[in-house]
């Protein structure tokens, strides 16, 4: 159905409130979030008044004049979007808009705010200050590669480190579960990816129904109880250095699994916690997919025209602070890597390749097989993520 300065369009439910700079816009029936300026949330009002097009356009184009006015293209954006409900009275076609159901319901508001309120903030405030004091007058505590390896059989090590970590991951997602409730916001866990990482993830998208100054603490809510267990186990690690060797050996490899994804979570350059916060305080959003258009023409590899996405002058110079930090975060990623994760593949594959040359009734093959099974299912999970993630931006652009 075309559209002609004529036409008289009626919008599907939408919810719109104030933010930093601009108007969150959602939509009542998939629970999508969209970004729009004052001049399309007047065009949108006046839309659901009954006013033509051109009506609007013209009020439009006298009472913002510095801004460029097209409403056919704007009422055209709505349609892909699947905003539009009826033009000029006639109900608009669209595909099945299903919502994302979220849950966590049952668990009450108030028990997610007895862990995130007013008194609790500083709390955690300070102990990340007691944290930095820690490890800055006993260097000794901070992460070394041979963390990870408490058994001298691998396979006890990967099961260990695998359900180690999973289980302080829980606590992380955990902490983002409590904080959306908090706020008596719905929420879900699922499977992602950041990198070669298969990590949990909490949907945080209800988030926009809340003013800027409450997001934070919902997007730092997993590293605020993952100082918590920090804390304590670098505290255990001070107070019995002699203590039991596996209870050690456990507290060492929480310090080394929360250093690392806190590590992380400062690389802003993926979608971390702290990325989300850096977003929110801006009040630029779609600061990645800017910044990656910034850098890649900077340095003349790629021209790239903008689709979609809008750069507006006033966040141009946020844009470069965070392509600054987006350089950092890759640097400490090859970082991270050369200094642990590289080395330690490479001591697991010392270790445990000989072991295929032995027969079946060694254990050392059978500590070979097993290790590469785990590694199977782990790379079995990050294509599924990977898969899944695709699959989620295929049916976006198809829509």
């Amino acid at each position: 159905m075309s559209l002609t300065l004529d036409s008289r369009l009626l919008l599907e439910p939408v919810d719109i409130h104030k933010d930093k700079k601009n108007y969150i816009v959602e939509d009542k029936a998939t629970g999508e979030f969209y970004e729009m300026t004052e001049v399309c949330i007047d065009a949108i009002n006046k839309m659901n008044n009954g006013v033509p097009l051109g009506q609007i356009e013209n009020h439009l184009k006298e009472k913002y004049p510095k801004e460029v006015v097209d409403l056919i293209d704007f009422a055209n954006q709505l349609l892909e979007l699947n905003l539009i409900d009826q033009i000029d009275g006639i109900k608009v076609e669209k595909q099945h808009r299903e919502k994302v159901e979220l849950g966590f319901l049952r668990i009450s508001p108030k028990l997610g705010k007895f862990f995130f309120n007013r008194f609790t903030y500083p709390f955690y405030m300070i102990l990340f200050v007691v944290i930095l004091i820690l490890f800055i007058k006993n260097p000794s505590l901070f992460p070394q590669r041979d963390d990870i390896f408490v058994f001298d059989i691998m396979v006890y090590n990967v099961i260990l480190w695998l359900a180690f970590s999973f289980f302080l991951v829980l606590i992380h997602e955990f902490g983002h579960v409590l904080a959306m409730r908090a706020q008596n916001l719905p929420t879900k866990v699922e499977v992602s990816h950041r990198l070669f990482f298969v990590v949990l993830e909490t949907d945080m998208s209800p988030v926009w129904k809340l003013a800027p100054k409450d997001r934070n603490i919902l997007f730092l809510a997993g590293l605020c109880f993952d100082m918590v267990i920090l804390f304590f186990s670098l505290i255990y690690l001070l107070m019995f250095p002699n203590g039991p060797r596996l209870a050690n050996a456990l507290m060492s490899l929480a310090v080394f699994d929360i250093v690392m994804r806190v590590i992380f979570q400062c690389c802003i350059y993926m979608k971390t916690d702290l990325y989300f916060v850096f977003e929110n305080l801006s009040g630029c959003y779609n600061l990645m997919e800017n910044a990656i258009q910034s850098i890649r023409k900077r340095l003349s590899i790629l021209k790239v025209r903008l689709q979609g996405e809008v750069i507006f002058a006033s966040e141009r110079t946020t844009i470069i602070i965070y392509s600054i930090f987006y350089m950092l975060g890759i640097a400490a990623t090859i970082a991270v890597y050369s200094i642990y994760y590289i080395p330690e593949v490479i001591y697991a594959g010392n270790h445990l390749l000989p072991g295929f040359t032995q027969s079946p009734t060694n254990l050392a093959f059978w500590d070979a097989l097993v290790f590469s099974l785990q590694v199977s299912i782990y790379l079995l999970l990050l294509l599924y993520s990977w898969r899944k993630k695709y699959n989620h931006h295929k049916l976006r652009n198809e829509m």
